[in-house]
């Protein structure tokens, strides 16, 4: 019996920009994939594309994938047996496996140059025709199938500029599996003879660079989104060029994340139409508009991880908050929809809030503490966390605790115009008054002063709804929040008889 091979995943973005959040979901689930199979994560650099490249985005994705808690076993920051990670350093391996499958037949080089297939382009275009650089072609052109072996030699001796392309083999119908897609077949005549390598800035394209790593970095199963189906059969081929058929690697292709109207992919054009990130952290590029990202925003990482795990896998229960221990547990790729996944603000907002309610009060107290001394409000930690544990349930984001608890530290200077129309009626002075004399009877004010009051205002049978209604306008000045016996406990006896008073002496009209 075969040996069971180890799984091993790699995420391999490219240095071009930002790490959007479709990406950022790519790793995550090679990582969760990983980790339940107890196997490797890799991340490796695709930085063959010069031109494209972006000074600060790998760093970028580092800190982006930390801040998640997505760790790498392998990469470009700890190195590790396949190293080096990143293509660029790699540049001298993907030359011989090129000129490999050039020697097998499986590609032949081409001296056409950029003017000259423009050429063609527009030769064909005119006669209504779409050119492709293909079986039909490729014979007649100036490639090492159509040119005398000492032609080519000479060629390439005296500097001339070449690609290899792959010999796409012709009327062949390529049979693929995907783990999320089932079975797939292409007919090798639709497609392309892809570039491989180009002798002009000596660098491998995509396709050969991406399949020679994989082979030699014993990766296992290969979970990439929906945007490289397309390149597929051409990744078939080439491992059956090679005869490393036995080591191929599974393929898993994602669903793309949707824009939230559920059309077309989500974009950083449409964070900056609806307020949205697209990013996981702020993004400063040297050139370009920045973007906002998900940390900065005030997001907790496990709600962004949870939010993102979510779009486009389905655990097949009704649970929706996951630890990321829990993720790894429940994932397997077999879940994963084939559709694409609409994405939600208010949903991210949702799962944020839910971590919100979670979160350590001490952790939050600390933040609140900070934004109260910016605001000028002096307090100490414990009377700071002790707020945070009676509004964190009405917060989403730490940034909003500082406008919710401000009442808790500093008496309302005026009322909320609206709050005051809903509520206040003129008989209202008389109760709260009523209501001052029980409070002053108090010792202090406590948990039990509450029943204590209730039982009251049913026994005088007064309005329980106006009665909370004015005591909570004159404590908080708006008509929403927590328990107004809660906030009265918090900022004590004499100050909540001071609120009352306030209110009182500016009676504000109906």
């Amino acid at each position: 019996m075969a040996e069971k091979r180890r799984v091993r995943v790699r995420f391999a973005p490219s240095p071009t920009g930002a790490l959007h959040i479709g990406g950022v979901r790519t790793a995550l689930y090679n990582y969760l994939f990983a980790r339940h199979n107890g196997g490797d994560f890799i991340l490796r650099i695709e930085d063959t594309d010069s031109q494209r490249f972006v000074p600060g985005a790998e760093a970028y994705i580092i800190e982006s994938l930390k801040w998640c808690g997505i760790k790498t076993d392998e990469g470009v920051e700890q190195g590790g047996p396949h190293a080096p990670y990143r293509q660029s350093e790699r540049k001298e391996i993907y030359l011989k496996y090129a000129l490999q499958l050039v020697e097998n037949g499986s590609a032949y080089y081409a001296f056409d140059s950029a003017d000259e297939l423009n050429a063609l382009r527009k030769e064909y275009e005119a006669e209504g025709k779409t050119f492709a650089y293909n079986y039909e072609v490729r014979e007649k052109l100036q490639t090492s199938l159509n040119l005398s072996a000492e032609e080519v030699k000479s060629r390439i001796d005296r500097g001339d500029q070449w690609v290899i392309r792959f010999k796409m083999p012709e009327n062949e119908n390529v049979e693929m599996d995907d783990i999320i897609r089932g079975h797939i077949s292409i007919n090798s005549s639709t497609l392309d003879d892809k570039v491989l390598y180009k002798s002009a800035d000596q660098l491998p394209t995509y396709h050969l660079a991406n399949i020679v790593d994989d082979h030699l970095m014993e990766i296992s199963h290969v979970i990439r989104g929906e945007e490289w189906l397309p390149s597929l059969p051409l990744h078939y081929l080439l491992y059956r060029a090679f005869g490393w058929t036995d080591t191929q690697p599974q393929f898993a292709h994602l669903p793309l994340l949707l824009k939230p109207q559920g059309q077309g992919k989500l974009s950083k054009r449409d964070g900056d139409k609806f307020g949205f990130p697209v990013f996981p952290l702020d993004w400063h590029p040297e050139e370009g508009e920045p973007a906002k990202g998900y940390r900065e925003e005030g997001y907790f990482p496990q709600a962004f991880i949870n939010m993102l795990a979510l779009l486009g896998w389905n655990p097949g229960t009704e649970q929706e908050i996951f630890s990321m221990d829990e993720l790894i547990e429940a994932f397997s790729l077999e879940k994963v929809s084939k559709s694409g996944a609409r994405f939600s603000p208010d949903k991210a907002k949702w799962f944020n809030q839910q971590y919100m309610k979670k979160a350590d009060d001490a952790m939050l107290g600390k933040q609140l503490l900070e934004m109260l001394a910016k605001d000028g409000i002096n307090t100490t930690e414990e009377r700071a966390t002790k707020a945070v544990s009676l509004i964190k349930e009405r917060a989403t984001f730490p940034c909003d605790l500082l406008p919710l608890t401000r009442y808790f530290f500093v008496a309302p200077d005026k009322y909320d115009e609206k709050s005051v129309q809903k509520v206040w009626k003129a008989d209202n002075k008389v109760l709260l008054e009523k209501l001052r004399e029980k409070l002053v009877a108090e010792p202090e004010l406590t948990e039990a002063t509450e029943q204590k009051i209730h039982e009251w205002i049913l026994s005088e049978q007064l309005s329980m709804g106006q009665m909370m209604n004015a005591f909570r306008l004159a404590v908080l000045g708006i008509s929403q929040g927590p328990s107004v016996f809660a906030i009265a406990e918090f900022i004590g006896k004499e100050e909540t008889l001071k609120r009352i008073d306030a209110l009182i002496n500016n009676i504000p009209t109906k």
